[in-house]
């Protein structure tokens, strides 16, 4: 078991519903132990235990709900945050 952070972007999320779209999107995955979703940046901060899902995942369910997304490792350079 690693537990792993991911930032993802998620663009065009402008209302309550969109955002609580989102939250149970990546509540249903299997493997993920947390999240922080930060509206006014349109970052989720996503915990995942890798054994049981991937970012590539997050992307997915994210996806399903009609978001675009960018995912990032936390501590990955290209991770537009990365800075912070």
């Amino acid at each position: 078991m690693a537990i792993q952070t991911a930032q993802v972007s998620i663009e065009n999320i402008d209302d309550a519903e969109g955002l609580d779209s989102v939250m149970i999107a990546l509540k249903n995955i299997t493997g993920v132990t947390a999240i922080d979703l930060d509206a006014a940046s349109s970052i989720a901060t996503v915990r995942y235990d890798d054994t049981d899902t991937s970012i590539h995942a997050l992307t997915a369910a994210i996806s399903t709900v009609d978001y675009v997304t960018q995912p990032y490792p936390i501590d990955a350079p290209q991770n537009p945050h990365y800075d912070n």
